[in-house]
């Protein structure tokens, strides 16, 4: 199996889009803010994706994101941090993976939402119409799993510019 870096490397020759993968987006964030609740990670990841719609016109990563009780999750992601309160490396992922936008991206979003806290990002989120809409019908706490959809990212945090 070829790494990120590499299978991007070779996809540019062929002239292919290459897209990070959700691990490498991660790894990416964890390599610039160390130690970190999952909490607040899933949430970072959920901003990078979000941003990178509206900045980029294109998805960061091709993993969906789910509006839980506490805000948005990517169960691939939790699937592999589940029973951890802080997580410090993401070793199935790869940080130079990234190009330069989507490195950008991460950095962007860790300029501003960075210093939060993950309880304040997840209250952030619950103000917000993408995972509003996606909790749509359930009450506060229950448990769903709906998609935020790309285009509702790109359509709320587009419109905040």
């Amino acid at each position: 199996m070829l790494s990120s870096s590499r299978a991007k490397a070779k996809a540019k020759v062929r002239g292919e889009e290459y897209m990070a993968k959700v691990d490498d987006v991660a790894a990416a964030i964890l390599n610039r803010t160390g130690p970190i609740s999952t909490w607040k990670l899933q949430k970072l990841v959920y901003y990078a994706q979000a941003w990178h719609l509206v900045w980029e016109d294109r998805p960061l990563f091709d993993d969906e994101i789910e509006a839980w009780a506490n805000g948005p999750v990517v169960p691939t992601l939790y699937a592999k941090h589940r029973g951890q309160y802080t997580i410090a490396t993401w070793p199935s992922g790869d940080p130079a993976a990234l190009d330069k936008g989507e490195g950008t991206t991460v950095d962007a979003v860790l300029g501003f939402y960075g210093e939060k806290t993950g309880q304040l990002l997840s209250m952030l989120t619950h103000q917000e119409r993408p995972w509003l809409e996606a909790r749509e019908g359930l009450a506060p706490g229950e448990r769903g799993s709906a998609v935020i959809t790309h285009d509702a990212m790109a359509d709320y945090y587009g419109g905040l510019i």
